[in-house]
């Protein structure tokens, strides 16, 4: 042990593998309706790529029919959009599903 009583860092691996030892093993994990709600969900959403004249208005009229939806656009982007105004060619913007 170190000189403040305390174990190093060998010393802990072993108490961590003495307890781990003594521990029933953990139940499977069930991932059963993973894929049907993962399926869902990637079919719902697309992505567009900003091209110069985009605004969240005119990609909403053209994947919606409805200019007015461009906030829907906005709230699933706010990790990279500041303002509904500022996009930039390029940008890869995440398309939710139709309301």
């Amino acid at each position: 042990m170190a000189n403040d009583d305390k174990p190093g860092i060998f010393e802990s691996r072993e108490v961590v593998r003495e307890q781990a030892a003594h521990m029933a093993p953990a139940d499977k994990a069930d991932f059963s309706g993973l894929s049907e709600h993962l399926g869902s969900t990637v079919d719902r959403t697309s992505v567009h790529a900003v091209v110069e004249g985009d605004t969240l208005s005119s990609i909403a009229q053209q994947v919606y029919g409805d200019g007015g939806a461009w906030e829907r656009i906005y709230a699933a982007n706010r990790d990279q959009l500041t303002t509904p105004d500022k996009l930039e060619p390029g940008q890869m913007l995440k398309i939710p599903a139709k309301p």
